[in-house]
C-alpha cells in the first residue's frame, strides 16, 4: 500500500498539483471576499475536486510521455517508465480522478466544471505531443497552466460573471508561465534533448532564447500592477509586485548577459515563489470595489 501511494503521488505529481491548487483556492478566497463571505465548504469542494482534475491532466500526461519518460534522468524513476504501474492501471485511476473531481467542480456552478473539462483536454492532448514538435507548446501550455486562478474565482459565484479581476488573475498567471517554463527548458535542456523536447524559443540555448526569458519576466511587472492600477489592491501589492518583478527581472538579465545555468537557476528558482507571494500578498491586500 505504501508503495502504491508513493506510485501514485508521482503519477499525479503531487508537488505541481498542490502548487495549482494553491493558486485556485487563493482565487477563490478573493471572489469571496469580493462577495463578502467564504463558503469554506464550497472552497473544501474546490481544493479536492481541484487536486483530482489536477491529478488526473498529470496522469494522461504520464501515460502519454511513458516512453519518453524513460530516456530522461529525472522521469526514469517514475511508475510507469519504471514498469511499476501498467497503461492500463494509470488510465483508470486518471479518469476516475478527472470524472469524480468534474463532478465535484460541477457542484459549485457549471461554468468551473467547463472549466476544468477544457483544461485537462488541453494540457494532456495538445500541449504534452506540441512539446517534441515545436516550442510553440509553451505558449499553448500557458493558458491550461493560467486556468486556475479563473476556475478558482469563478468557483465562489453561484452564477460566475467575467470583469476585470479573473482576467487580471489569468492574466499574471499567463505572463509568469513563460520565464518559469523557459527557464526550466535552459536548466534542463540536456536532460530534454534526450526526449526530443523542444521547448527553448530557438530550441537552444542561444542569445535570442536569453533575451525572450529576460522580455517576459520583465513584463511580469507591468502586469502584476494591475490589480492595483484598477483598484481591487492597495500599494503593499504594488510594492511587493515591483520588487520581486526588478529580482526577477535582474536574474533574467544576467542570464541574457552570461547565458550560464547558474543565471537560469536563479531565474527558475525565484519564479518558484514569485507568483505565490503575490498571491498570497493580494489575498491580504485585497479592496472590495
Amino acid at each position: 500500500m505504501k508503495d502504491f501511494i508513493s506510485d501514485l503521488k508521482q503519477l499525479i505529481k503531487v508537488r505541481l498539483s498542490f502548487t495549482v491548487v494553491f493558486s485556485a483556492s487563493v482565487a477563490f478566497l478573493v471572489g469571496s471576499r469580493a462577495q463578502g463571505d467564504i463558503n469554506w465548504l464550497n472552497w473544501a469542494i474546490l481544493t479536492i475536486g481541484g487536486l483530482l482534475v489536477t491529478g488526473s491532466a498529470n496522469g494522461f500526461n504520464e501515460i502519454i510521455e511513458r516512453d519518453l519518460d524513460k530516456l530522461m534522468k529525472r522521469t526514469a524513476d517514475r511508475p510507469l517508465p519504471a514498469g511499476r504501474m501498467t497503461s492500463g492501471q494509470a488510465l483508470v485511476l486518471s479518469l476516475l480522478m478527472g470524472l469524480v473531481g468534474t463532478l465535484l467542480l460541477v457542484r459549485l456552478n457549471f461554468l468551473t466544471g467547463v472549466l476544468s473539462v477544457f483544461s485537462i483536454l488541453l494540457y494532456a492532448f495538445f500541449y504534452t505531443p506540441l512539446k517534441q514538435k515545436s516550442p510553440i507548446a509553451v505558449f499553448v501550455g500557458a493558458f491550461p497552466g493560467a486556468l486556475p486562478p479563473l476556475i478558482g474565482y469563478f468557483a465562489a459565484y453561484k452564477q460566475p460573471f467575467i470583469d476585470e479581476i479573473p482576467l487580471i488573475l489569468f492574466g499574471i498567471q499567463f505572463v509568469w508561465q513563460f520565464p518559469h517554463f523557459w527557464s526550466i527548458a535552459w536548466v534542463l535542456d540536456e536532460d530534454y534533448k534526450r526526449a526530443g523536447f523542444r521547448l527553448l524559443p530557438t530550441t537552444k540555448k542561444d542569445s535570442i532564447s536569453a533575451f525572450m526569458v529576460f522580455l517576459s519576466a520583465a513584463l511580469v511587472i507591468p502586469v502584476s500592477l494591475l490589480p492595483t492600477w484598477y483598484g481591487f489592491a492597495g500599494y503593499t501589492l504594488a510594492g511587493v509586485s515591483l520588487l520581486s518583478g526588478l529580482l526577477f527581472t535582474y536574474f533574467a538579465l544576467q542570464l541574457f548577459l552570461k547565458k550560464d545555468l547558474a543565471s537560469a537557476k536563479k531565474v527558475m528558482f525565484t519564479s518558484f515563489f514569485i507568483l505565490p507571494l503575490m498571491q498570497l500578498v493580494l489575498l491580504f491586500d485585497f479592496i472590495k470595489i
